[in-house]
């Protein structure tokens, strides 16, 4: 069942995989609704059925807002699109062109994912163009008056990374730009994916993000939790300290996987068994590995003469 989480905000478990506590998206209530993040193609008959649940009838779905355009965030916003038709889409400007004609989007996480793809997350079905709207930075979702949803662009994680901003309730949402803290597992992990993920972006952006003094982080993997200024802290020493370890190993011509999982997967001991398998799969040593090493890569050509 959604739960209200904050003055006029309710969590939704999107369900990724008939998995709970993974996914959320966030309904903010009222008078013109808005929806943030829709999770997989695989969670939309789930989310739709949520939202009758509440008594979101098809026609009153003002907004879906995305963070960014991973499937687990974004896969279904075009069920969703059909289910509301009135609803307007807002996204980054570079996802924009991914949600009107997704088909590069769905081919490329076909070629990362394999077999998981349509196994946990679903495709991405196409959403009308006229129904997006980009955002930009610091732009006000002005649906309508009071509802405070403020976008602030935050790459790092991906280059069309959105956090929402709603001062209101001192929440920032933030998608993927924190990182993961699920809370079966209780501590915080990175995502460093390929093939966007840029430490000082990241950095950047935590300080952005920072900067509104928020008092709460709403995270798509999972739920809302308060001291959000001591988790952006704490998400930056993580992130900083995965790339340090996977520096070392690139110097010394170790395998990198091994060295992330050696200094990190120990601090999972006390996770159970069946939390850290889901942690895992959604945001595994080996992406996490190949996002760090492709960003170590690039760097490192800019850098020659």
């Amino acid at each position: 069942m959604p739960e209200q989480i904050a003055d006029g905000i309710f969590q939704i478990d999107t369900r990724l995989g008939g998995w709970s506590r993974i996914t959320a998206g966030y309904l903010l209530s009222g008078r013109s609704p808005v929806l943030i993040e829709t999770g997989s193609q695989s969670s939309a008959p789930h989310l739709v059925a949520e939202l009758a649940s509440m008594g979101v009838a098809p026609e009153e779905l003002a907004a879906i807002v995305v963070t960014h355009i991973h499937l687990d965030h974004a896969g279904g916003v075009g069920d969703l699109a059909r289910a509301f038709p009135k609803a307007t889409v807002f996204v980054h400007p570079a996802g924009a062109r991914h949600l009107a004609d997704p088909s590069r989007l769905v081919a490329s996480a076909a070629r990362v994912y394999g077999p998981l793809l349509d196994d946990l997350y679903g495709r991405l079905d196409p959403t009308p163009a006229e129904r997006i709207v980009p955002l930009e930075d610091g732009q006000e979702i002005a649906i309508t008056s009071g509802l405070n949803l403020k976008a602030l662009l935050t790459p790092g994680h991906a280059k069309h990374h959105v956090s929402l901003w709603h001062e209101p309730t001192g929440t920032m949402f933030c998608g993927d730009a924190v990182g993961v803290k699920l809370p079966d597992v209780g501590v915080l992990w990175p995502a460093t994916p390929p093939p966007d993920f840029d430490l000082s972006l990241v950095r950047s952006s935590l300080e952005y993000m920072a900067s509104r003094s928020p008092s709460h982080l709403a995270f798509a993997h999972y739920g809302r939790y308060e001291n959000a200024m001591e988790i952006l802290g704490e998400g930056a020493d993580l992130v900083s300290g995965w790339c340090s370890v996977a520096e070392r190993a690139v110097a010394e011509g170790e395998d990198v996987d091994e060295a992330l999982a050696r200094a990190y997967v120990p601090t999972l001991d006390q996770v159970d068994p069946a939390a850290k398998e889901r942690l895992l799969t959604l945001s595994g040593i080996h992406a996490n590995a190949e996002g760090i090493i492709r960003w170590i890569r690039k760097r490192r050509e800019a850098e020659q003469p």
